[in-house]
């Protein structure tokens, strides 16, 4: 259905956390791709807490002399008991810049599994770091700038979003609050950074664990507000691709 890429302006908003969320809570089969820059993987050190052995990611994919497209299939790894599957990424910050040739090439095939009924969630990282993957977040079907919504965020967000508009960089330009109302509400931030707020996630430390440290779910887990905004933001991505996409067709028809 969609290639949908998150990514963050500065500070660490959840964005790592929140593609994990929606990867494992996503009602098609979907592949996370962590294309975030500063590297560590923190599917493989967060989620799986370190028990998941690295066998290949971004950098085989970068190396292999078959097509990206071909070679994909070789680094992708299961969520088990999920729809979802996941290719890690860079081991060390070091290793982003030899990725540099590779996200034009990785942006094409990401794009053709939406033929093979597969969609994609990219972690980007934070935006404006050596070896980010603007091919990726350019050609993303929606891609969201996620935020909190504290002063020093806006701050660090509002540029960025000016950015993003004039240079016209993304086809979708989206935002996701993390913690909205702390303080400021999706209609003042979408004000302030004159994009799009479709959703917010819940700010919920505890259930953002089982995401982000691999911690075990409680009982209540699956009913709390973490999970049930994913919910949320789930169908207002799927929701704004859709609309992008059909945006874009309106014009090349034109």
């Amino acid at each position: 259905m969609a290639v949908i890429a998150l990514a963050s302006a500065s500070g660490s908003p959840g964005v790592t956390t929140t593609a994990v969320g929606l990867s494992l809570l996503w009602p098609r089969p979907v592949v996370l791709v962590d294309a975030d820059p500063t590297g560590g993987s923190g599917i493989l050190a967060g989620y799986f807490r370190g028990t998941t052995e690295y066998e290949a990611g971004l950098v085989e994919l970068a190396l292999s002399p078959a097509d990206v497209a071909d070679a994909l299939r070789d680094v992708v790894r299961p969520f088990e008991g999920s729809k979802a599957s996941y290719v890690a990424g860079t081991r060390s910050h070091a290793q982003a810049a030899g990725l540099r040739d590779l996200w034009p090439r990785l942006a094409d095939a990401l794009a053709g599994l939406d033929e093979l009924g597969q969609d994609v969630i990219v972690d980007a990282g934070r935006l404006g770091l050596a070896g980010s993957p603007e091919p990726v977040l350019g050609s993303a079907d929606l891609t969201v700038l996620l935020t909190r919504t504290t002063l020093p965020a806006l701050a660090a967000a509002r540029p960025r979003a000016d950015t993003i508009r004039r240079n016209h960089e993304w086809s979708s330009p989206s935002v996701v609050l993390v913690g909205e109302g702390q303080p400021y509400r999706s209609h003042e931030v979408g004000k302030a950074l004159d994009l799009p707020v479709i959703a917010a996630v819940a700010d919920d430390p505890d259930a953002a664990a089982v995401f982000s440290r691999g911690v075990t779910p409680r009982k209540t887990f699956d009913s709390g507000s973490l999970v049930r905004s994913l919910h949320s933001v789930i169908a207002a991505c799927q929701a704004q691709a859709v609309r992008g996409r059909l945006a874009l067709q309106s014009g090349a028809t034109r």
